[in-house]
């Protein structure tokens, strides 16, 4: 159980930031890229954060911070550790990076106390046409690809439940395995593929499910092109809403209760929505 919970919640992260890259390089945003000039009156609010589309949000932050009295400085990593160990070492003041079952996990394995403050947005799952335009379309023996990894597997079947094409056995949540299945109405097949090949296949399935990222990258408007999309009250979700996270007692902090009010700001959350496509969501509690 243990290897399978570091399978999903590595995988969940990383999908989080899938057009990031490897590695663990870091980049702190300067004038020069990022328009932004330390000008000695502000206090620094530092977060490291991963490039898309975590740091390009903050950069849409830096204003409103600023008015508040606080000189945001972002440092983009390209790894998923780092985020978590300049933080807990208090090196830099919160992360945006991360989903809360990557945050949990990593506390346990490295004995961190990092905590989450808020919710920020999530990346939503959708069904996508293949050979097929509409679910009403389906068939009896019908291919539908999806990401063969835990996290992701389980959200793809979630997805295909809430729209009526399996049941899966009662309580299998975001554990969920094509073994789970319960229901099966038009035989359809899961195929399971490494969640990157599950769009070039789109051609020979009746549909896919992708992750926001790989419909993105895939050509897919995520608000045109989706069949179906996980919900902002579905359980994945609410589950896999990336967070800003800092090291517990200082949630409190001045800074931190204002990156978060900015961050929760109509103006924020209109800019998701507006450069995103639906493939990024801003999150609002229900």
């Amino acid at each position: 159980m243990k290897k399978r919970l570091l399978a999903a919640v590595v995988t969940g992260v990383l999908l989080t930031g899938a057009l990031a890259g490897c590695g663990s390089t870091a980049k702190t945003e300067t004038k020069d890229d990022a328009n932004a000039e330390t000008t000695g009156e502000l206090e620094p609010l530092t977060v490291a954060a991963s490039e898309t589309p975590h740091s390009e949000i903050l950069e849409q932050a830096k204003a409103a911070l600023a008015e508040k009295g606080y000189d945001l400085q972002v440092t983009v990593f390209d790894d998923y550790i780092q985020p978590n160990a300049v933080v807990e070492s208090g090196e830099i003041d919160a992360n945006y990076f991360q989903h809360l079952p990557y945050l949990e996990w990593y506390n346990e394995e490295n004995g961190s106390d990092l905590v989450s403050v808020a919710k920020i947005h999530y990346e939503p799952f959708g069904i996508y046409p293949g050979t097929k335009a509409t679910l009403d379309e389906i068939a009896d023996g019908d291919v539908i690809a999806v990401p063969n990894d835990t996290t992701n597997e389980a959200r793809a079947l979630l997805l295909l439940q809430d729209n009526g094409v399996i049941t899966l056995k009662e309580g299998a949540g975001l554990e969920a395995t094509t073994d789970d299945i319960v229901e099966n109405p038009h035989n359809v097949q899961i195929e399971e593929l490494e969640a990157a090949q599950v769009a070039r296949v789109k051609d020979e399935v009746a549909f896919v499910v992708l992750n926001g990222n790989y419909a993105l990258q895939a050509g897919f408007s995520v608000a045109k092109d989706s069949i179906a999309f996980e919900k902002a009250d579905s359980e994945a979700a609410t589950t896999y809403a990336n967070i800003i996270a800092v090291k517990a007692g200082n949630e409190d902090s001045d800074k931190i209760k204002a990156l978060v009010e900015v961050l929760e700001s109509d103006e924020i959350r209109d800019y998701i929505t507006n450069t995103y496509d639906g493939a990024v969501v801003p999150y609002v509690e229900q």
